[in-house]
């Protein structure tokens, strides 16, 4: 008869194993890597897919219709592929529509972006732990079982109070070829650091004032931090972003500005390249226009959103801005720097968007220099001014409206990368591996993939000399290393 050794009594239990998937923004994906950083912290380990976490983070996205399904989607899947799992959804979706979240089957916990900095005591669950409980909400559902003893942790995220969203979640998020499901994938590269979250507009279209509150700003001290951290990690390129960015440093005492925190991190870090995500028209001062052009530490981008070039429409959208106002900075941003990007966040079929006005919009587009822009269509959200506005436009017109901008962009966007061959540019070689096995690819100082011959490490600043375009870049040669 054989024996079994009975296991030694002061044997440790593997500690738990956690996986944060996020959809959405960077914004989103920051506070995914927050997460991640304090559940380690607390002694978990990260798993290397769902299927294989005893935890699993969804941490959601509600910008569009879409994004709500692609969460619910995942939350059936993954309830399905490893059902002994606990499941927590948080995010701007589990914000704006908890109980509808905890109604799903396989859901444990529901907690909004109030109380997110609790997920990790949530999952550590360490004999101190604490949260207020009549902050814990019950789903009311119609059906008798589901979601009834499923925990929602969600307070009003424009109260300040103890256990409010003033709590900034802030950690780099890498740049990976990774799958949606899998953390392991390949070098890190060019980390995305968000020093501000909240917005204090109030477009009629965006549900993303209510789920993630008013503006608040990352400290210039813990900014600071961050970046050092990186380049002693050895990182050569930064992106610095955040859902209203322009508007960083408003809310401190004393007040600062976005311009003030560029020049801190030029002057008192050694990173060697600074890229601006996204600057809303209207922040786009002449400062901020003059180190863009100008500083050979920051790269030459400029993201710009517009919206709609229809005045009509703008107003209609609550945009604080007119497109002549518009016109102006971007044209002032192309007549200090030639050879920068600029690109915008556009948007067809919102509701009364006539034939007459979205040609407004398409004719205002083509006159102004756009080498790229996001495109999207209208999604009704629920709680939105938008939502319940009259002449909604029909789905099938706005996918037209969306192609016609698609095929104007792609012009200007072949016609921008062929302005570079012949010439030289400089381009930080990424960890994507390219569909060439004998190039590596990389990514220009103004926003170009380009495909380098030969094989070089990631990470790695290259000034190339451009030779073709391929097919949504440019292949170029290494000039000098």
């Amino acid at each position: 008869m054989t024996r079994v050794r009975p296991l030694p009594y002061n044997l440790k239990v593997m500690p738990e194993r956690f996986f944060v998937q996020n959809f959405g923004c960077r914004a989103t994906q920051a506070d995914g890597a927050s997460i991640e950083r304090s559940l380690a912290q607390r002694g978990l380990q990260s798993a290397i897919s769902a299927r294989e976490a005893d935890w699993v983070v969804l941490n959601t996205c509600t910008v569009t219709a879409a994004a709500d399904a692609d969460a619910r989607a995942a939350i059936r899947r993954i309830h399905r592929e490893n059902p002994g799992c606990r499941i927590l959804v948080t995010g701007c979706y589990a914000q704006r529509a908890p109980q509808e979240i905890a109604a799903l089957a396989g859901v444990d916990w529901v907690i909004g972006n109030s109380h997110k900095h609790y997920i990790a005591d949530v999952i550590a669950r360490p004999s101190s732990n604490f949260f207020p409980l009549e902050a814990l909400q019950r789903p009311a559902t119609d059906d008798s079982d589901a979601g009834m003893h499923t925990p929602v942790l969600v307070g009003d995220i424009f109260t300040h109070t103890d256990f409010a969203h003033t709590d900034f979640l802030a950690a780099p998020v890498f740049d990976m070829d990774v799958d949606a499901d899998t953390a392991a994938g390949s070098t890190r590269t060019r980390p995305n650091l968000k020093v501000q979250d909240g917005c204090d507009n109030r477009c009629s279209f965006c549900i993303i004032p209510s789920v993630r509150g008013n503006s608040r700003s990352l400290p210039p001290a813990e900014v600071l931090g961050e970046v050092e951290s990186l380049v002693r990690a050895g990182y050569r390129e930064m992106v610095i972003s955040g859902i209203n960015l322009g508007r960083w440093g408003r809310d401190l005492a004393p007040v600062s500005s976005f311009e003030e925190l560029l020049h801190s991190i030029l002057e008192r870090t050694a990173i060697e390249k600074i890229r601006i995500s996204s600057v809303e028209p209207m922040d786009w001062s002449s400062e901020l226009i003059d180190l863009v052009a100008s500083h050979p530490r920051i790269a030459r981008h400029a993201h710009v959103p517009l919206q709609s070039g229809s005045d009509r429409i703008l107003r209609q959208m609550h945009r604080k801005y007119r497109p002549w106002h518009y016109a102006e900075r971007v044209n002032k941003i192309r007549a200090r720097s030639a050879q920068a990007a600029i690109g915008a966040d556009v948007m067809v079929g919102f509701p009364g968007e006539t034939e007459e006005l979205f040609e407004e919009n398409r004719s205002f587009i083509a006159a102004l220099p756009f080498t790229y822009l996001h495109i999207f269509t209208f999604s009704a959200r629920p709680g939105t001014p938008a939502a319940t506005m009259p002449d909604q436009v029909p789905a099938h017109i706005a996918r037209e409206r969306h192609k016609i901008l698609r095929d104007l962009i792609a012009e200007k966007n072949r016609a921008f990368r062929q302005s570079f061959i012949g010439s030289r540019l400089n381009a930080i070689t990424l960890s994507t591996p390219s569909e060439d096995k004998n190039c590596t690819e990389a990514l220009t100082d103004n926003f170009v993939k380009l495909q380098l011959n030969g094989r070089h490490p990631a990470n790695q600043w290259i000034e190339a000399e451009i030779t073709a375009l391929t097919k949504d870049g440019l292949r170029g040669a290494a000039s000098s290393f």
